[in-house]
């Protein structure tokens, strides 16, 4: 077993983008051996793409965050823990697995720690706090991250960034900074269907850095399809701003799911457009929000021409260094 987590090589090489698939534990019902059969078959849909890791989501209710209905009903999950081994052994690529700190008190948080590092080999952790200010906190975000930080095991450690949280508050940017001073070595984005604010936070964080003499750190900006208008109530059920025009476009479409691929990469194009005058860290996850099979495969076909776009964009900005020297 390896003393340290092996994406932090890569991530330190900010001239290279990290490429990820998002995905989620089976339900807690299902029975063990079929949870091997369904990473298998994951691993085998996504055999023919070159990707450095992948990530498993920690499913929580969050009816405390909204008062209307979960689009889809609420499910209990498999541990990530076990779902991110399996899936780390099976495919021999690092695994990020994110952690629900709200119902931890901080000795449960420092076993799952433990137990994650020496039974499951999980080394690379996204904590996520509470989806709602009205709910008990027992061990607070900040405290949760100090517990891996201060952690025997050399814990590769990352946190999640809201761009429209930063829309509604214009503090995104300082949150950003902040969590890396206790500890986060990185930053995933939700899903994105709304490209300006994710440009305007992406800016915001730059010049802030740039300003305070700070490293930037690795930002990895999460894409979703959408195939249907279930879907779509979904993504804005978590708190994804999708814009009107976006929404009824992808609706009004012959094929909702090509057209809401298109968005996406034209919202890549756009990102990656506004910010080539800074040198930002950047990587790439791809997810499907449901099981759906046409879904899945349209995540695929997504991560393809999402890769390409950020290998051209890295292409250019390295020859653009090379010109400037």
């Amino acid at each position: 077993m390896t003393t340290q987590s092996e994406l932090q090589a890569r991530y330190n090489d900010i001239n290279r983008g990290v490429y990820f698939i998002g995905t989620t534990p089976p339900k807690s019902d299902t029975p063990l051996d079929k949870v091997a059969d369904i990473a298998e078959k994951l691993l085998e849909r996504v055999s023919d793409i070159d990707f450095d890791g992948l990530i498993v989501y920690d499913i929580q209710d969050e009816d405390s965050r909204i008062s209307k209905p979960r689009p889809f009903p609420f499910k209990s999950t498999h541990d990530t823990r076990l779902y991110s081994s399996l899936l780390n052994k099976k495919s021999s690529r690092p695994v990020i697995t994110y952690k629900s700190v709200v119902q931890s008190n901080g000795d449960d948080f420092n076993q799952w720690a433990n137990e994650a590092w020496e039974k499951y080999g999980v080394k690379d952790v996204v904590l996520v706090g509470s989806p709602s200010k009205n709910n008990d906190i027992s061990l607070p975000l900040a405290s949760a991250y100090k517990t891996l930080v201060d952690n025997q095991h050399n814990f590769f450690v990352g946190g999640v960034t809201i761009a429209e949280r930063h829309a509604s508050k214009k503090d995104e940017h300082e949150r950003l900074i902040a969590k890396h001073q206790q500890g986060c070595s990185f930053f995933i984005s939700q899903a994105i269907y709304d490209p300006q604010a994710t440009i305007d936070l992406l800016t915001r964080y730059a010049i802030e850095c740039k300003k305070q003499g700070i490293k930037p750190q690795r930002l990895i900006l999460t894409f979703s399809p959408c195939g249907s208008e279930k879907t779509l109530e979904f993504i804005e059920w978590l708190g994804v701003n999708v814009p009107e025009a976006t929404s009824l476009r992808i609706l009004n479409a012959p094929k909702p799911l090509y057209e809401s691929i298109r968005i996406c990469v034209n919202s890549l194009q756009q990102i990656l457009d506004a910010i080539l005058p800074y040198n930002l860290p950047l990587g790439l996850n791809i997810e499907s929000l449901t099981n759906r099979k046409e879904e899945i495969d349209g995540s695929i076909l997504l991560y393809k021409l999402l890769r390409s776009e950020m290998d051209n964009f890295l292409a250019k900005k390295e020859l653009s260094a090379l010109n400037k020297s």
